[in-house]
């Protein structure tokens, strides 16, 4: 069976890292099974598989995975120069974060002003306004969570999106979030002295 992770991590079928997420094989094959039910699913409801791999193309920009992003990339047609849109985006999205402030009280001590995100006007245009609502609501829970209120919900509600499509976005954008850093840990793993 294909796993995801470890194609994205370069993990090869023998190695010792694969013996060593084998022995979590209910963890390796529930990740596998959300990738599945995110990105192939019977049915997409209300969030487009185009939607889908483009929400996936710029959160793995964001984290700078260049072999998840070539991954996603690969599911993302290029209709109207929407793939060069998500690289301008992304580009205009970089940042190191997480941002945020929490409420008044001792964790509060860790707030971390950053910059906050909105896609540009020409690119608005290309990617529309469902998307682009989309790249905005995924930028906030990868830099700044703490952030997360009813206004950011409502703005994607104003784009178009569903509440069940809601919570597909968000599930994406956690998922990648987590994909992403088990492969960056595999990674290093690999690359770590023996």
């Amino acid at each position: 069976m294909t796993d995801l992770i470890d194609q994205l991590a370069g993990v090869e079928r023998n190695a010792p890292l694969a013996a060593l997420r084998d022995r979590r094989a209910d963890a390796k094959l529930n990740a596998q099974k959300s990738y599945e039910a995110l990105f192939e699913p019977k049915s997409t409801g209300g969030v487009s598989l185009e939607e889908r791999h483009a929400v996936a193309v710029f959160v793995a920009g964001l984290h700078r995975d260049a072999a998840a992003l070539a991954f996603y990339r690969g599911g993302l047609g290029d209709s109207d120069g929407v793939a060069a849109a998500i690289d301008e985006e992304i580009e205009r999205g970089a940042a190191s974060g997480p941002y945020g402030h929490y409420p008044e009280g001792p964790l509060s001590a860790e707030d971390k002003a950053g910059p906050s995100f909105r896609v540009s006007p020409s690119n608005r245009e290309k990617l529309g306004a469902r998307l682009a609502a989309a790249f905005e609501h995924a930028h906030l829970l990868v830099f700044h969570p703490r952030d997360a209120s009813p206004a950011a919900l409502e703005a994607l509600r104003d784009a178009g999106w569903a509440p069940t499509d809601i919570v597909t976005l968000s599930q994406l954008v956690a998922f990648l979030t987590f994909q992403i850093r088990v492969v960056a840990g595999l990674r290093t793993l690999a690359n770590a002295p023996a």
